[in-house]
């Protein structure tokens, strides 16, 4: 809060404010819309009080959507057991949609399978481990464990190679260490929230609307799609995160699409999960 308070005294021009945690965020963030600083809210949707109206950033549900599916997929048809699902920090809307995600679609589509949690796993590397290592003790016989975040990805993988466990195992992101699991096929996808293409669509959205159009941003919700990495496409994307042109080569028909017509990925808001 302290970085993005000093920024508000030099970035008069425009900034793009990405945070975990939005409620801390909502006075400070007021305060530079009043002072007349454009503000975008990357990746996690800002508080009503905030005054900051334009936001990119995915549907986070339709994520957790999409990573249960791919283990349906996998599972056959009319499976039955449990799953377990785990939240880094619980409380963090993108977080808790894509979990909420994760369990609406197996309750709907698998009704023999039970959801168990979201457990907390922990952000940090050593306590995510930890966590997850107790999971796995406390319910040998899951069908799936199924992460959210980043550590979550790796860690799983790690523990399946170590208890040459048969459970589905996934999370989300793109770490090298995650990548290497989809290749070598410990996890049987991530998913990736695509965070090179919000970064790109937000920065150059703010400076369209600083040098076209005084400063004024669009007003909304504007929706950066995801992706499933599996093994079909995981030697692509592994090139991809090689570098930052790799990135920008590999988004840049996917980014020309979104810019030219910017109202068609526009939702309302409050729709924002």
């Amino acid at each position: 809060m302290q970085l993005f308070q000093n920024l508000t005294a030099r970035a008069k021009d425009g900034i793009v404010l990405e945070n975990l945690d939005p409620p801390i965020f909502t006075r400070p963030a007021a305060r530079a819309v009043d002072q007349g600083i454009p503000i975008v809210a990357l990746d996690t949707s800002p508080t009503d009080g905030s005054k900051v109206d334009f936001y990119v950033g995915n549907d986070n549900y339709a994520l957790g959507e999409l990573m249960a599916k791919e283990a349906l997929k996998r599972l056959g048809s009319d499976p039955k057991g449990q799953i377990v699902i785990g939240v880094p920090n619980p409380g963090t809307p993108v977080l808790d949609n894509r979990a909420k995600g994760i369990a609406d679609t197996f309750k709907k589509e698998a009704p023999n399978v039970k959801v168990l949690g979201p457990f907390q796993t922990y952000s940090d590397p050593g306590q995510n481990y930890s966590s997850w290592s107790a999971q796995v003790n406390a319910h040998p016989k899951a069908l799936a464990f199924l992460g959210v975040g980043d550590a979550d990805s790796y860690n799983l993988a790690k523990i399946k190679k170590a208890e040459k466990g048969t459970w589905l195992t996934a999370g989300f992101d793109v770490d090298p260490k995650t990548l290497d699991a989809v290749k070598d096929g410990s996890n049987f996808v991530t998913i990736d929230p695509q965070h090179f293409l919000k970064g790109y669509l937000s920065t150059a959205m703010l400076i369209e609307a600083v040098r076209d159009n005084d400063g004024k941003l669009p007003k909304g919700w504007f929706l950066s799609p995801g992706g499933v990495v599996d093994k079909s496409n995981i030697d692509e994307i592994i090139t991809r995160q090689k570098s930052a042109k790799a990135a920008y080569d590999w988004y840049k028909p996917t980014i020309d699409k979104l810019l030219g017509d910017q109202q068609a990925q526009l939702k309302p808001l409050k729709d924002a999960r």
